[in-house]
């Protein structure tokens, strides 16, 4: 079901263990990976120290890490999906940035609620 639903724009929980081999390289010291989400390539890696962002090119295997210590996020909204529009979309807004970095979810997904929830934790 992880591929449909990544396939279909849901994001799914990944293995932490998978997850850990493959950032272990990037990762300072005394840094855990606690939650990690795939959505289609792109990730959502939550560590106790910060949230990483991994975009990923659907054609080739070009990569962009993006690290948002919590401290920078000033807020962050969800829009739940809706009769017409069948994606939800997650919303982060950074210091010192004007444009909320997005993201969608579809419609089945209920991990956009714990995405929320993990940043709530972690920002609040």
């Amino acid at each position: 079901m992880g591929l449909f639903n990544a396939i279909m724009g849901n994001a799914s929980e990944v293995n932490i263990d998978n997850v850990r081999k493959e950032f272990m390289p990037i990762l300072i010291d005394g840094e855990q990976i606690e939650k990690a989400f795939r959505l289609i390539k792109d990730m959502f890696i939550f560590t106790n120290k910060r949230l990483i962002l991994v975009e990923k090119q659907l054609v080739g295997s070009k990569a962009e890490y993006v690290t948002i210590p919590y401290s920078s996020i000033i807020r962050f909204s969800k829009e739940s999906a809706g009769i017409l529009d069948l994606d939800a979309e997650l919303k982060i807004w950074v210091k010192d940035e004007a444009t909320p970095i997005k993201k969608q979810f579809g419609k089945s997904s209920d991990n956009i609620n714990e995405v929320y929830k993990i940043l709530g934790r972690y920002t609040l």
